[in-house]
């Protein structure tokens, strides 16, 4: 007989992982021990579901995969949640952890991620569309990770977007210039009009 299939029985649909994840470094370091060294491998790992949540974690193992399982395990305890408004981020943030600097910038529809390394992967992750970041400081990926997260946590929920803000104030000042120019017709056609009073008044005195 034919064996059932017991996903079909359990509806036959997998569930989809929550987060993605990526590796950002992963390295071999070695410990002096009194009998010797003892190697293992140390992995820097990044999450997120692209929807404003990201998280990290760095983990020792004594293979990759139990040291990336372990990092896995410590991202998704240290998650962060970035406000994120018309898919960039709220405003301008400089940040400075040991000797990394990490400067993000937001950016408009259609500019894409602008950034390298460690903070292109965590802005990915987090479902930021369009931005604009520099390292400024030391290459050191974990630095460089801990400085972008630093900086997510530190951006002001509730508030308007710089683009925001260009667009109302330019909005505003084409009003302005508007209301000035209908004004300034105003005024000329009310001093053409008393010009007109005044020669009607001359020709009907003569």
């Amino acid at each position: 007989m034919a064996k059932r299939n017991n996903n079909k029985d359990r509806g036959g649909v997998k569930k989809e992982e929550e987060f993605e994840q990526r590796v950002v470094d992963l390295a071999r370091v070695t410990r002096v021990m009194a009998g010797g060294k003892r190697m293992k491998f140390r992995a820097c790992l990044a999450i997120g579901d692209k929807k404003g949540r990201v998280g990290f974690g760095v983990a020792k193992g004594a293979d990759v995969t139990a040291a990336i399982t372990k990092a896995f395990n410590k991202a998704k305890k240290n998650l962060v949640k970035v406000p994120i408004v018309n898919e960039t981020i709220p405003h301008n943030v400089k940040v400075k952890f040991k000797s990394a600097k990490i400067l993000l910038k937001p950016a408009k529809k259609g500019t894409g991620v602008k950034a390298g390394g460690a903070v292109r992967i965590l802005c990915e992750l987090a479902g930021i569309a369009n931005i604009t970041a520099k390292i400024l400081g030391s290459n050191n990926k974990i630095n460089n990770v801990k400085a972008t997260t630093i900086a997510f946590k530190s951006f002001k929920r509730g508030t308007k977007s710089a683009l925001e803000i260009e667009v109302e104030n330019n909005e505003l000042g084409k009003e302005n210039r508007v209301q000035s120019v209908t004004s300034k017709k105003a005024e000329g056609k009310s001093f053409k009009d008393k010009i007109k009073g005044l020669i009607s008044k001359k020709t009907e005195n003569k």
